[in-house]
């Protein structure tokens, strides 16, 4: 069953229409919350008046900062440095608003539309101050020590904190004694990721209610990490963690926004405690354009040492990350990942990237798929194609003679990466580029592109590589129990986000008890139902949960064999389990069906046969350290001269995910990946004006890629280097489909302008392109052209 193209167990409920999510949630007497946000980047807060809005019949409440004053700053999930404490966010804006559509008033009405009513006669007074909006200027003062000390909560004063929030350095080797020796060349470079994010389907939302007679507060409509947000939810309500119950319904995508815990969560479980009544909160497209976390926005200065055969001696970085106006959730998580992946699958003996987090007027920065590494391989990839060009290499030629060696794994780096130790755990990274090479026939497409340039056509090919991380411990848990009927559930602290987990542990459960899997349910998202989960977040489940269910699987199997053995008065060396029963190996007629073993555990006759009732059993896995699979994305692209678009013709994926648990499942990760990877190498930006007002606030601004934009995705799977450090030897796939995306796009329409270097910013414009082809009349071809 494992490595099967099983179908989704997920799909049937979503085909037919029965999909519930957080909008179709309703209760008798809700009442809809709406956020009034600021119209403003920057400005004081002279008054909020909300009188007006509470006399619109129908509207109950309406709170501005005064009336959630008691309420601290909102903490941090991951990567918590101390000294990003002043710079977390209110549930309300405090004194000042620091970014277009920070909240500042909310209101509670009988109907959305009254709510959206009530919102606009909230008159907010600010006094405009300049707003900052340029990471890479000087840092300027950004909270006064009244607002840090708040923030901060930590009881004692702080003094006024500038614009760079955080800035560290990470490192090995001598970079400065490698550069010093005077030996080698040195290639520089600079690069930008523009600002963008993910934009699901469904925007966020939330419907919570306290039952006042089981003491509990439920809360409905949530995503990715739900048992981090119930203890979040606790601690700022004054409950206790088993006092909240927090469950998701089904989530129309994730992508990393989505699932964090933002004001507007905290806003509706206070007012759920508060007005003793059930509240709704949906989040409209524009807010969600204005509110949900952006991401990327990082510029890199990248100054390498190489050897004239390309070998990279030492690379010398730095980035400048744009936070936003706030740190939420995530703390440093983004520049802490940029900086320990930058290096990727090269060696690269001497290293040190400085990370510069800085805050500007926009909306807050958090994680976006593949957040850091779809930034930082950008930025290495690019620096890759130029060593290739100024020292006359091929582009291929320069990434094999730099890569780790395949009999060097597990290859040790000695940094952290989030928190652990960074062990590249296997891999053999010629391996896939000779694979993908053969393939898709590399020089065959190389010819071809060359034959239509010189027929006149714009066209060019271009690759990048990378190296993921995934299954982040340290810890995951799953029970497995068979009823009385023969029915399996697994019931584990996993999350989905429309990755297919279900139809992936059901999978796992099915090939150690010899069953279908689409006989398994599986419960998982919901706090009430299991005491532990970290959450769907860092490519983790297939590594963490799917191990959590394989040894759950394994201990209920060897449990089932136990009591069949004690039936049948065999020993359990004679006895397998096999098509969903335990059956004599000698004689396979003999047999007990799972459901047969359940019955024999009813409470009585299981103290018969000394074993706790039930037929089921808990597995966990712990980890210490994560996975590394790596990939190659490879691009064929026309330009068009006249317009400047970009048309991507073919677009290639290789990835090794070490097992793949459904081939197809991986597939469609890897598709979605790349047509988000498209994306920000294409379209999607936000772009302000000096003044802090966001430009992009609709579709029509932000510009995703269609069906008609994204080719045919094809993709290689392999598993060459299965992962030594879990029992399934996966690695996670929810990533790699995006973040090479950009690094292959740019090289490849680098060939297509003859112009190695040309491409270093992202989205890549189409004026970008026009001025650029304009100018490929006199340039000289790439060096590689005919070697790649």
């Amino acid at each position: 069953m494992i490595g099967a193209r099983a179908l989704r167990l997920e799909d049937p409920v979503l085909l037919r229409g029965a999909g519930r999510y957080a909008a179709d949630t309703y209760h008798a007497g809700e009442l809809h919350m709406r956020v009034v946000r600021s119209p403003v980047a920057h400005g004081r807060v002279r008054s909020v008046d909300v009188a007006d809005a509470l006399r619109l019949d129908g509207v109950v409440a309406a709170w501005s900062y005064d009336d959630v004053a008691d309420l601290p700053a909102i903490g941090f999930r991951l990567t918590p440095r101390e000294e990003l404490l002043p710079y977390r966010q209110p549930v309300l804006a405090r004194r000042v608003v620091r970014y277009v559509g920070e909240p500042v008033a909310v209101v509670f009405a009988t109907s959305a539309y009254l709510a959206e009513d009530a919102a606009e006669r909230v008159v907010v007074e600010i006094d405009q101050l300049p707003a900052h909006v340029d990471p890479d200027a000087d840092p300027v003062a950004w909270v006064d020590a009244e607002q840090a000390t708040w923030a901060a909560g930590l009881g004692t004063p702080l003094p006024e904190q500038d614009s760079e929030a955080t800035r560290f350095v990470t490192e090995y080797g001598d970079v400065e004694a490698a550069f010093a020796t005077g030996a080698g060349r040195i290639i520089e470079l600079d690069a930008v990721i523009g600002r963008h994010t993910g934009v699901p389907m469904e925007c966020r939302g939330l419907v919570a209610r306290y039952v006042e007679a089981d003491q509990e507060l439920v809360i409905d409509g949530a995503a990715k990490v739900p048992f981090w947000n119930r203890d979040a939810i606790a601690d700022l309500t004054g409950l206790t963690p088993s006092q909240v119950v927090v469950r998701e319904t089904h989530v129309g995508g994730g992508f990393g926004p989505r699932g964090e815990l933002y004001p507007e969560d905290v806003l509706v479980a206070l007012a759920a405690m508060r007005l003793r009544a059930p509240v709704k909160w949906i989040e409209d497209r524009q807010e969600h354009l204005l509110a949900t976390n952006h991401s990327r926005g990082q510029h890199h200065r990248l100054r390498a040492l190489v050897e004239e055969d390309g070998f990279i001696r030492a690379l010398d970085a730095s980035f400048t990350l744009d936070q936003g106006a706030y740190v939420r959730t995530h703390g440093a998580t983004v520049g802490s990942l940029t900086s320990s992946m930058l290096p990727g699958p090269y060696v690269i003996p001497h290293f040190r990237v400085e990370a510069h987090v800085r805050l500007t007027h926009k909306t807050p920065h958090g994680t976006y798929r593949s957040p850091g590494r779809y930034e930082g391989t950008f930025a290495r990839e690019r620096l890759v194609d130029k060593i290739a060009a100024e020292l006359g290499l091929g582009r291929e030629q320069v990434r094999r003679r730099n890569f780790i060696a395949v009999e060097d794994m597990p290859y040790e780096r000695p940094i952290q990466a989030m928190g652990t130790s960074m062990v590249h755990d296997s891999g053999d990274y010629r391996l896939l580029l000779d694979k993908m090479s053969e393939r898709y026939d590399f020089p065959g497409i190389r010819a071809e592109v060359a034959a239509r340039r010189a027929a006149g056509e714009a066209v060019g090919f271009g690759f990048g590589y990378f190296v993921e991380k995934s299954g982040i411990g340290p810890v995951e848990g799953a029970r497995i129990s068979v009823d009385t009927r023969g029915r399996v559930s697994v019931t584990c602290g996993a999350s989905s986000v429309g990755q297919g987990v279900d139809t992936v542990l059901a999978q796992v459960a099915a090939e150690t008890l010899g069953i279908p899997h689409d006989e398994v349910r599986v419960v998982r998202g919901r706090t009430d139902r299991f005491g532990y989960g970290r959450g769907a977040f860092a490519t983790r489940l297939s590594v963490m949960a799917g191990s959590a269910v394989a040894n759950a699987a394994a201990a209920l199997r060897d449990k089932a064999v136990r009591v069949a053995a004690h039936e049948l008065k065999v020993s359990v060396e004679e006895l397998e389990l096999a098509d969903g029963a335990v059956r004599l190996v000698s004689d396979p007629g003999t047999r007990l069906s799972l459901a047969e073993i359940a019955r024999l555990l009813e409470p009585v006759r299981a103290v018969e046969i000394k074993e706790d009732p039930g037929l089921d059993a808990d597995g966990w896995f712990r980890s210490d350290h994560m996975t590394y699979p790596y990939g190659l994305h490879a691009a064929v692209v026309r330009l068009d001269a006249g317009t400047g678009q970009t048309v991507v013709e073919r677009y290639l994926v290789g990835y090794d995910v070490g097992r793949a648990l459904n081939p197809t499942l991986v597939e469609g990760q890897i598709a979605g990946g790349v047509a988000q990877g498209l994306g920000g190498a294409l379209y999607e930006e936000f772009r302000y004006a000096d003044d802090g007002t966001p430009l992009c606030t609709t579709f029509m601004d932000y510009l995703i890629p269609t069906a008609h934009e994204v080719p045919p995705i094809e993709i290689l799977i392999t598993e060459d280097a299965p992962s030594p450090i879990n029992p399934l030897g996966v690695k996670g796939a929810g990533e790699g489909g995006v973040t090479a995306v950009a690094a292959a796009i740019a090289s490849a329409v680098d060939d297509a302008l003859q112009r190695p270097g040309a491409i270093t910013s992202v989205p890549i414009r189409p004026q970008a392109v026009h001025d650029l082809a304009a100018r490929v009349t006199g340039s000289r071809p790439p060096a590689d052209a005919a070697t790649g």
